[in-house]
């Protein structure tokens, strides 16, 4: 067995080391690459983020790359684990971790933060977002027109509220959202841009959606990580004792499911439309959209738990007619059924699944609450 082997043999066997199964960045399984540099075990698309570091990080790949002794030996005294206690040693407890199926500018900037700007080895280098204020400019879409402008942002934890101008040397907002009704979720796609970010607020009861971007990667994510420092000190105080473990998911929420199904009334007898439909499961919503970028939702289902007299069924209704997708799901609360219908049966499936997860749930006194004040207003 030639030199080459017996190194890449060395250097596969330390993807069985603890920590180094997984990319050191995001989490996948498997990583099939790394950076000699760094001594690190990193994913594919990690790896193609690291190459625009070539100061820092050089990176090979596992099988098909050729690897010296010395760089063995570099990669066999560092390792996942090692190298995360140098740069994590002071990640905040609010900041957010991306995983593999986070989008790309989450990914770059928390690879640029750890390694880059060693954010997380000096804490003064993490004033962006930790100081519980921040002032700048955003791009906001228009409610009506759906152009971009540009509008001033001001987050405060000492007033618990994000305010936004239309300009700047104006001293009343055009809106106020509370941090406690606060959410952020990076929405490219959806956008049409990179660094997009939708929020989302309470707004006389309904949910306001507000789609902004910025052209600079770490500002859109310092204002992400700005909102959930300012939402963390929030809930330490609003519910005292509770764990950072328990506190960080609710932060802020990824949409779980989204997409276009069609909708009837509460009769059943109405026309199918076709609507866009966002599944927020950590709030119990599931609202539905004329077109997926408009700022209020046309209606919303408060998704409660099976013993308050929730359920799911496949299919809809006998008689249910007038729809042109063919998999239907009823969705029975104790006021009315609410009848929808995908276009295939794995979408289908796919709805079924993430409703059934949010339904098992039991319900929290305040989810209680909000079930009763929706169930009033609806």
């Amino acid at each position: 067995m030639g030199d080459k082997e017996v190194n890449r043999k060395e250097l596969l066997q330390l993807l069985l080391r603890p920590g180094n199964g997984e990319c050191a960045d995001c989490g996948k399984p498997g990583p099939e690459w790394a950076s000699y540099t760094l001594g690190i075990f990193i994913c594919l698309s990690c790896s193609g983020i690291h190459r625009n570091l070539p100061a820092i990080s050089r990176v090979k790949s596992l099988e098909l790359d050729f690897w010296d002794k010395e760089q063995v030996q570099f990669m066999l005294s560092h390792g996942n684990q090692c190298v995360s206690l140098l740069f994590e040693v002071r990640v905040p407890p609010f900041y957010y971790r991306p995983t593999s199926g986070d989008c790309q500018v989450l990914r770059e900037q928390w690879i640029r933060a750890k390694y880059e700007r060693k954010e997380f080895i000096l804490q003064a280098n993490q004033e962006a977002y930790s100081t519980g204020y921040r002032e700048g400019n955003l791009w906001k879409r228009g409610r009506d027109n759906g152009h971009f402008q540009k509008r001033k942002f001001v987050l405060s934890e000492h007033e618990g509220t994000l305010k936004y101008f239309i300009k700047s040397e104006l001293k009343e907002p055009k809106a106020e959202l509370k941090i406690a009704e606060l959410n952020a979720t990076f929405q490219p796609d959806k956008i049409g841009n990179p660094n997009g970010l939708q929020l989302t607020y309470l707004k006389d009861g309904s949910t306001r959606s507000l789609f902004v971007f910025h052209n600079d990667g770490k500002v859109i994510v310092d204002w992400f990580n700005a909102i959930r420092a300012v939402r963390y000190h929030y809930l330490k105080v609003a519910f005292p004792g509770v764990s950072d473990k328990d506190i960080t998911p609710r932060l802020t929420r990824n949409f779980v499911k989204e997409g276009y199904m069609e909708k009837t009334g509460p009769k059943q007898k109405e026309s199918f439309r076709k609507r866009w439909f966002t599944l927020d499961s950590g709030d119990r919503r599931l609202m539905y959209f004329k077109d997926p970028l408009d700022a209020f939702a046309k209606g919303e289902i408060f998704l409660g738990s099976g013993d308050h007299g929730y359920s799911i069924q496949e299919g809809c209704p006998a008689g249910t007619v007038g729809q042109h997708f063919a998999y239907g799901i009823t969705i029975i609360t104790p006021d009315r059924k609410y009848v929808l219908a995908c276009e295939t049966d794995s979408e289908q499936a796919a709805w079924i699944t993430e409703f059934r997860k949010v339904i098992v749930r039991p319900m929290s006194p305040q989810e209680c609450s909000v079930e009763a004040n929706f169930r009033r207003r609806h």
